[in-house]
């Protein structure tokens, strides 16, 4: 089947898009990716809607600007599958299934809540093509995490490479999570920690900028030591997988830098970044001896280097250097995922979420 991936992360940098052609199992062909940046009053919507979503008791409910954010949210994906498809020359009636998975709010699962805002609906009259949409809820109603949910296809990429195993597939998003994958066993995975929201955060509230341009800021910087570990303190670090933070989870460590200088604050959260992903190594089933970051971090150069240190003996590779897509890998998945749930397979497993059993995720959209 040939399937879009549609992804916002909680970065909130943009709408990913991405066509693959994967019978749910393997994947036969990687397609074109494409992405459509947020505008900055965009973003700021969005960024006040991650403030508002904290009170949320009802998944289903959109008081304030959470209503206009999901309508946001729903004509940027709208607007940025076609113009995928018209610069790819892509006619939409091949396009067989949409997988999209919104703008992640409010993550809970200890509470029972995930909230991903976004019309699933909506999105399959407009773009006239069905819609798979709201992953995470089956999950957590079952007693998982509901995160992370892209592990099956890390294993289904992994499937790909020669190699020793076993390997770890990191995704540094907002938060950052891993997937351990060995020869004949189901995918371990879990958060590890913050991953690109706090320097972000940082980075925005300090000068403006959305980001730390391939960890240049950070290079500059020296690391508060002290302040990375009272952070790595806190009870998550020492829990086993599966594990998931919502990405505002450590939002306190972003806003407790007002003593560092900007260059000094971007490199204390960027070890801080690196750091956690250490942590989790004792709680794999074993050491992998490679590691793939993908993701928006694995363009900050300065976590890759920190992430070198740290998990040395292991290798540490990017996912542009082996062949996939860094930026687009998540969008990929949320196109295999779709398909996945047209075909009656499961999505989560009990080493990934946490589920009692394998369970399928995602609501069905018709376009009529």
């Amino acid at each position: 089947m040939r399937a879009i991936g549609l992804m916002s992360g909680t970065s909130l940098d943009g709408v990913d898009v991405a066509l693959i052609e994967t019978d749910g199992e393997r994947i036969a062909e990687f397609g074109p990716a494409f992405c459509r940046p947020y505008r900055d009053d965009e973003r700021a919507v969005l960024h006040q809607a991650l403030a508002e979503a904290a009170d949320l008791a009802d998944r289903a409910a959109r008081p304030g600007v959470l209503a206009k954010a999901e309508d946001l949210v729903t004509r940027a994906h709208g607007e940025a599958v076609e113009e995928f498809l018209a610069q790819a020359g892509i006619a939409r009636d091949r396009i067989d299934v949409v997988g999209f998975h919104g703008q992640t709010v409010l993550h809970r699962p200890g509470h029972g809540l995930t909230v991903q805002i976004g019309d699933g609906a909506a999105l399959a009259r407009r773009l006239r093509r069905t819609v798979v949409y709201d992953f995470r809820a089956a999950d957590v109603a079952a007693g998982g995490q509901g995160a992370p949910l892209v592990p099956v296809y890390h294993r289904a990429l992994a499937e790909t490479l020669a190699g020793e195993k076993p390997i770890a597939v990191l995704n540094i998003g907002g938060v950052a999570n891993v997937t351990f994958i060995d020869d004949h066993n189901d995918p371990v995975a879990c958060d590890t920690g913050p991953g690109n929201a706090l320097i972000d955060d940082f980075m925005r509230a300090r000068t403006g900028h959305a980001f730390d341009n391939a960890g240049a800021m950070a290079a500059r910087g020296q690391v508060d030591e002290a302040f990375v570990t009272r952070v790595l303190a806190d009870p998550f670090f020492d829990q086993p997988p599966p594990k998931s933070l919502d990405r505002n989870a450590f939002a306190f460590a972003a806003l407790a830098l007002p003593a560092f200088s900007d260059a000094d604050g971007a490199a204390t959260l960027a070890a801080l970044t690196a750091r956690a992903v250490a942590r989790v190594v004792p709680h794999l089933p074993r050491a992998p001896k490679s590691w793939i970051v993908a993701g928006g971090g694995a363009r900050n150069r300065t976590i890759v280097v920190m992430l070198e240190r740290w998990l040395a003996p292991a290798t540490v590779k990017t996912a542009d250097a082996i062949g996939w897509s860094a930026d687009a890998l998540e969008a990929q998945a949320f196109a295999y995922l779709a398909v996945r749930r047209l075909k009656g397979l499961p999505i989560t497993f009990p080493t990934t979420t946490g589920a009692p059993k394998p369970l399928m995720g995602g609501v069905i959209a018709s376009p009529n």
